[in-house]
């Protein structure tokens, strides 16, 4: 699995159209202006020519950064001037992927449902189940697979943990090693709370999933996700 499969193709694309500097520079004029500006500001503000001005934002348009509009010309009666301004896209690129949004997803909703006197920690895993429980079911109607034995099972399980970066690798038959840990450096600072969500989480998409012929299991192992997927041994 390369990189440019579990990224998101068009942040991707975002980061390169501002590698130019001219681009970066508009855009970041753009943003701090807080209103729509004009090809004529922009180029001035970074000293170019309108019409290079026009070709570097349309590239910015086409990245999904800006959104382009029109406004009453003061140069011309009747004629609108177009215009450019940020759209709200969030753009994140990491190598290896981290999905930290999900470790904080779990943890929100867990302060937000959680009541006074309870167990916290507990709380925190049934929130993560209940996160994974409802992907599963998403992935599962999307895909309409029927009933899952184990080899089924897990290859929509790869194609789902390779999604959020766990680069799962198949060494040998019935199991998912996944090889990188998208809740670093997180886990790094409180290995067991983050690898009992990540478990939690995993094995609540495979519940999800509808599944009772793969399991997730616990397998701490440096440099490598907590957690592994098995085909449930048939004895």
């Amino acid at each position: 699995m390369s990189v440019g499969e579990t990224q998101d193709v068009a942040s991707i694309g975002a980061v390169a159209a501002l590698a130019d500097d001219l681009r970066r520079r508009m855009y970041a004029f753009i943003r701090d202006t807080g209103k729509p500006v004009t090809r004529d500001q922009a180029a001035a503000e970074v000293g170019i020519s309108r019409k290079l001005a026009a070709f570097h934002l349309d590239k910015l348009v086409d990245a999904g950064l800006l959104q382009p509009g029109a406004t009453r010309s003061h140069r011309r009666a009747g004629r609108a001037a177009k215009t450019y301004r940020p759209t709200d896209r969030v753009v994140q690129i990491s190598i290896p992927p981290r999905q930290h949004a999900i470790l904080a997803e779990i943890l929100l909703d867990s302060v937000l449902a959680g009541g006074a006197g309870a167990d916290v920690r507990q709380f925190v895993l049934e929130t993560a189940a209940t996160r994974g429980h409802q992907l599963g079911q998403v992935e599962r109607q999307q895909g309409r697979p029927g009933r899952l034995g184990a080899e089924r099972a897990l290859s929509l399980a790869r194609s789902f943990v390779a999604r959020l970066g766990f680069e799962p690798a198949q060494s040998v038959p019935g199991q998912l090693v996944l090889r990188n840990c998208p809740f670093q450096p997180l886990a790094a600072r409180s290995t067991e709370l983050v690898c009992g969500i990540n478990h939690a989480f995993l094995a609540g998409f495979l519940d999800g999933l509808g599944t009772s012929a793969a399991v997730a299991v616990l397998k701490p192992q440096p440099g490598a996700c907590c957690v592994e997927l098995r085909a449930m041994d048939p004895s």
